[in-house]
């Protein structure tokens, strides 16, 4: 007798995992789109009387202030990849509940302690080497939490998948409209950052109320329990077989399984890979350098058409998994449309991006960077949710969440990637 599936009442699971998926990408995104305020505290002091001089000559930006969205990428995405990586061991010995919610509780710990020091005068080496170190907690935790959240959402129908890259998507954009909102409140730099940092804190504590609400809906127990059932069903099944033929099976399960898997999905695994690669080896490092050639609204270009643009398009993409997928899992116009992206990363080295040296301007005007932003970012959101939505359905069901933690570590992969090569497609600009 096969037993139905409960309904998603008003939607309540899809919420948690959107709002958990918000809770994911949040923290970095916080951090990545408050540059001009963490550059601003990296200034050399003893070169403001040489700044006239320098201003006339080229680039007059501090070591710190030059390298810090290079650095900041790299100690992201690193240690993204790494704690994903070990993600796939640490779910078989520490309980979901207590890697969800301790990450949580640790990035939200790592918010406080920013806004905290947003009011403490520091200088600017010290000042670099803690805000590095933040990062590297954050996407250290986020990563278990990434990990963690699509590994849960591979047990549950494949449209599940879609909440948390669409909450993803949806943190670059809360993070960007938070960062217009406090330059516009016309208050100073310090005080704008100290109010951003605090509504980061408020929204992880929303995640991580949702998460505790998570386990009592029925929906969500639905498919834990089949999950179990099925867990408890293949271990049956080897315990009926002799001693010799259980311990082959034990290894044969432990030393081919991911194999195995991996397999089943490793084109799509290769595709979000190459996905994030070329996004992240384009975004921000570049992209967060790109002047406005209109000069009326210096002080918006990089918050709007930078990051707002980007999050929002990229949030659409992503959305649109929901409603409408094509190509399909088996197409192999999905791998050639993800290799075509490749052809943004000469597009925006080609736009005003200050300072250069070695490459002309072939776009100047701001509406060539704007479009140009645009099909990136959409082009992003909605292939990457595409590969995330196959990936867990390519393999059976009992596979599932193995699956989407090999997935979640090629996406880790592809912006550690991209967090190196944003240095050398820099330095050629």
């Amino acid at each position: 007798m096969v037993i139905s599936s409960p309904k998603d009442k008003y939607f309540g699971v899809w919420v948690i995992f959107f709002l958990l998926g918000l809770g994911t990408l949040l923290p970095w995104n916080f951090f990545m789109t408050a540059t001009v305020y963490f550059t601003s505290r990296l200034k050399d002091p003893s070169a403001d009387s040489r700044t006239n001089q320098t201003e006339a000559a080229g680039d007059h930006r501090s070591a710190l202030e030059a390298k810090f969205n290079n650095v900041m990428t790299l100690c992201a995405m690193l240690p993204l990849l790494l704690f994903t990586c070990l993600n796939s061991f640490l779910h078989t010995i520490v309980s979901q509940r207590v890697r969800v919610m301790g990450s949580l509780l640790v990035i939200m710990v790592v918010f406080i302690v920013t806004a905290v020091l947003v009011k403490v005068p520091l200088e600017p080496l010290p000042f670099f080497s803690v805000t590095m170190v933040k990062i590297v907690i954050i996407n250290s935790f986020g990563a278990v939490l990434q990990g963690s959240l699509f590994g849960m959402a591979g047990l549950l129908p494949a449209s599940y998948t879609t909440p948390i890259m669409s909450g993803q998507g949806l943190a670059g954009t809360f993070a960007a409209l938070a960062m217009i909102c406090a330059i516009a409140s016309g208050s100073e730099l310090h005080d704008a950052a100290f109010g951003y940092f605090i509504t980061a804190c408020v929204v992880i504590s929303v995640s991580l109320l949702s998460y505790v609400l998570l386990p009592k809906l029925e929906f969500f127990q639905f498919y834990q329990e089949k999950n179990k059932k099925q867990r408890k069903d293949d271990e049956n099944s080897v315990n009926l077989m002799n001693e010799d033929r259980k311990q082959e099976a034990a290894s044969e399960t432990q030393n081919i399984s991911m194999v195995k898997i991996f397999k089943k999905l490793w084109r799509l695994a290769l595709s979000v890979c190459f996905t994030f690669t070329v996004t992240i080896g384009t975004f921000p490092a570049i992209t967060a350098d790109t002047k406005s050639t209109l000069g009326s609204w210096d002080l918006y270009f990089i918050p709007v058409s930078c990051f707002l643009l980007f999050n929002l398009c990229d949030w659409s993409g992503r959305s649109l998994t929901a409603v409408y997928m094509w190509p399909n899992k088996d197409s192999m116009l999905l791998p050639v449309l993800i290799v075509c992206r490749v052809v943004f990363v000469p597009l925006f080295m080609l736009c005003n991006v200050e300072p250069r040296l070695h490459l002309p301007v072939f776009f100047h005007h701001d509406g060539f960077f704007i479009v140009f932003m645009i099909l990136f970012a959409f082009s992003n959101g909605y292939l990457a949710s595409l590969c995330m939505c196959y990936g867990p359905k390519n393999v059976l069901p009992h596979e599932a969440e193995t699956a989407g933690a090999i997935m979640a570590f090629f996406l880790s992969l592809g912006l550690a990637l991209g967090a190196a090569l944003s240095f050398i497609f820099r330095a050629l600009v």
